[in-house]
């Protein structure tokens, strides 16, 4: 299966370079650069590459402005990893269409997760087509989970949610961790509009009392999903 294609744009050695390398640990293919201005004119690389990662405090040209170049050679995904946690940034960023946007420092680990669920989300051949969550068939391109003769017809909040879920299988993900990621919001009104999703979620899988995505008061819920 063809490995990934990112292009990584970090002006930082020392984190572009510890950034690649776990990249790389989870078979993608980095094409990693430090200045903006050289990564906008290596056309082939820029062509071939299917999502982009781009530091926002660049030399030359800041990421934001990189980002809409690139947007008119390859319209691939792309997030902002930046130190600036302002939220003009951030809303600068999304409108640009940034598939997310994440602080430094961050968990290279919830960086593979994001970028995973966004190649998910946008349907690329190397994610796969069906995940099997016990005896349910989870098809995230087609929105539908599937028990038996029963189809679930899921809208794409619950995909996203889902997804990022089956990455955290046997492990706790934070609430935090999902509001940012599924809702890019953390306040207490999209607070509850989480918790009805996984109220949602849970009826779905009430056919397979294996299944398990169970709360942890003030952290966040325990997720189980057994393979068949």
């Amino acid at each position: 299966m063809k490995k990934v294609a990112v292009l990584l744009v970090e002006d930082e050695y020392d984190f572009g370079f510890i950034l690649k390398q776990y990249l790389e640990m989870y078979e993608f293919n980095v094409h990693w650069y430090q200045n903006p201005i050289q990564a906008l004119n290596d056309f082939t690389v820029v062509n071939q590459c299917d999502i982009a990662i781009l530091d926002v405090m660049l030399p030359e040209m800041d990421g934001f402005t990189l980002a809409k170049k690139l947007q008119e050679k390859n319209d691939f995904p792309f997030l902002f990893l930046t130190a600036k946690n302002q939220q003009i940034d951030r809303i600068l960023g999304l409108k640009l269409g940034a598939d997310d946007y994440i602080s430094k420092p961050c968990d290279p680990e919830e960086l593979i997760l994001r970028i995973k669920n966004i190649l998910n989300r946008k349907g690329y051949k190397s994610v796969n087509d069906e995940i099997l969550i016990g005896s349910y068939v989870f098809k995230p391109k087609q929105l539908i989970l599937q028990h038996s003769d029963i189809d679930y017809q899921l809208t794409e909040r619950e995909v996203s949610l889902l997804l990022l879920l089956t990455q955290y299988n046997s492990k706790v993900v934070t609430r935090e961790i999902i509001l940012q990621h599924v809702w890019k919001n953390t306040d207490y009104f999209t607070g509850r509009s989480m918790d009805v999703f996984i109220s949602r979620l849970r009826k779905y899988f009430q056919n397979d009392d294996r299944i398990k995505i169970q709360s942890i008061r003030g952290v966040g819920f325990h997720v189980v999903f057994p393979v068949d």
